[in-house]
């Protein structure tokens, strides 16, 4: 039984081909121009196509840009997709032979892949963008708060006193490192498949790296196999994503945590709060709430790319294309919410400095810092310090009372210990135990005095310029293949004044 059916099954229509001809007018119309353009100059500029014909196909290319608002079509089957529609219009203004001289040397296959690499280049670049809004944040708010004590946490137990400048440095030093995977995963879509065609290049002397060029691309990929069947620039970027959102949330949990009525040390100003609708006492810091699911879904959402990528084939295959690309534009959307919200939110928060210094007595929080005193003042070992400070700070919890006012029952911890006078006088303990002198005299390599924390905001900001650096190089050559490809195709339009 023959099959002389023309449009494809109803089914099959409404469930892949228009879903997949929608996702492309919202997405992928600007690359497929771009690589229209950039692979005609090409075949002219290699002397596989003349100039004439050149001329002709381009002039078709830009009047049907001009008449043909794609953002108005409605999928009908006609075409397959939108790669399909300008060919058959391009059949339309300048006949088959001529509309098909565009696609020598070519395949869906290498343009796909380029379509996807730059859809995904334009949404890494505005993630790096929001996260660069963010470094910022925390680095400004790090410098304005790194005298503002906190007090850290460990198994959810205070454990030292802290500054909030130096917590949201360990926060944006984990950020960089993120950073710098991203960038090296957004390095790997800087290599243009174009040329590869089907799977083995062609028999035509294209010139891959004009056409990369023209693209924006740093180069092309090398090898034409991997170029259709290699999907690590998927696995690899949205992995990268990934570790930003599993490490931001980490951050956020930590701000519900302090923001939390029992613990109290965070601020969380009325412009970032909702009131309960019956509970007259509530101010619930929601935007934290937002941030943790959004960072989660995020994370969800990379997870979903990668784990779609398992077990299939190393070939060309639609598990790694069209449906498959839009779904994952999700992941920049949430990201972005994400990031920017926390930028916004980080620069608002203020310290209870109140809350912090009630807790830090009321869990002896300093108390490693007497044990060290006394290893320095008393010549003890540190066991024997650690033992005096423990039975310190037991009596203190016990009792309930300030660790600064228990220099009496220090002194007779230090007898039964040592059994002889400690040369700390009262001062000099309270000076000890006070959290202000714990952070001052942490100022080695990384720790949370004032100058610690100077010297690490400045290496962070060298990081951070390198990075700048790299993502502003990568513009500008982009802008400037932009120039260029738009000159070289404008040489080739007819003068009618285009």
């Amino acid at each position: 039984m023959s099959d002389n059916s023309t449009f494809p099954h109803p089914v099959y229509k409404d469930t892949v081909l228009a879903p997949l001809f929608e996702g492309a007018k919202a997405h992928h119309v600007d690359a497929f121009r771009m690589i229209n353009q950039a692979h005609l100059v090409m075949l002219v500029d290699e002397g596989i196509l003349t100039e004439e014909t050149g001329q002709k196909i381009a002039n078709a290319l830009r009047t049907i840009d001009k008449e043909i608002d794609v953002s108005t079509l409605t999928y009908t089957g006609e075409v397959e997709d939108y790669f399909f529609l300008v060919e058959a219009e391009l059949k339309k203004r300048i006949g088959p032979d001529l509309a098909g001289a565009l696609h020598t040397a070519r395949s869906r296959n290498d343009m796909d892949h380029t379509v996807f690499k730059l859809g995904l280049q334009k949404r890494a670049d505005q993630l790096l963008q929001s996260l660069h809004g963010l470094v910022n944040a925390m680095h400004e708010t790090a410098a304005r708060e790194k005298e503002t004590l906190i007090v850290a946490y460990t198994h959810g137990q205070p454990a030292q006193p802290s500054t909030f400048g130096h917590y949201l440095l360990a926060a944006s030093e984990v950020l960089l490192r993120d950073l710098d995977r991203l960038m090296l995963a957004r390095q790997q879509i800087e290599k243009c498949p174009m040329g590869a065609a089907a799977i083995t290049t062609s028999g035509f002397p294209i010139s891959r790296q004009h056409v990369a060029e023209l693209l924006g691309f740093a180069e092309p990929l090398e090898n034409a196999y991997g170029c259709i069947a290699s999907v690590d620039y998927i696995t690899g970027l949205y992995s990268a994503i990934k570790l930003i959102f599993v490490h931001l949330g980490r951050v956020v949990q930590d701000f519900q945590f302090w923001s939390a009525f029992e613990v109290g040390q965070l601020y969380v100003p009325n412009a970032l709060v909702q009131i309960s609708s019956i509970m007259p006492q509530k101010r619930n810091p929601v935007p934290i709430e937002h941030m943790r699911h959004l960072c989660s879904v995020t994370a969800g959402r990379c997870d979903m790319m990668v784990n779609t990528m398992h077990n299939t084939p190393f070939t060309d295959m639609n598990d790694s294309e069209g449906e498959v690309q839009q779904a994952g534009y999700a992941t920049f959307e949430s990201g972005g919410r994400a990031i920017d919200l926390l930028a916004a939110f980080i620069p608002a928060l203020s310290i209870n400095e109140d809350r912090v210094a009630k807790t830090s007595d009321a869990a002896c929080i300093t108390i490693t810092e007497l044990a060290d005193t006394l290893v320095r003042e008393e010549s003890l070992s540190f066991r024997q310090a650690h033992e005096i400070a423990a039975a310190t700070a037991k009596k203190v919890i016990t009792e309930g009372k300030s660790l600064a006012d228990a220099y009496d029952d220090f002194h007779a911890a230090f007898e039964a210990m040592t059994e002889r006078e400690t040369h700390l006088n009262e001062a000099a303990y309270q000076q000890a135990v006070s959290a202000r002198h714990f952070v001052n005299v942490r100022k080695r390599f990384g720790g949370p005095a004032p100058t610690a924390i100077e010297a690490s905001l400045e290496r962070q900001a060298e990081h951070f310029d390198q990075l700048k650096s790299d993502f502003e190089q990568i513009q500008t050559r982009k802008n400037k293949a932009a120039q260029m490809r738009e000159k070289a195709f404008g040489a080739l339009l007819n003068n009618r004044g285009e």
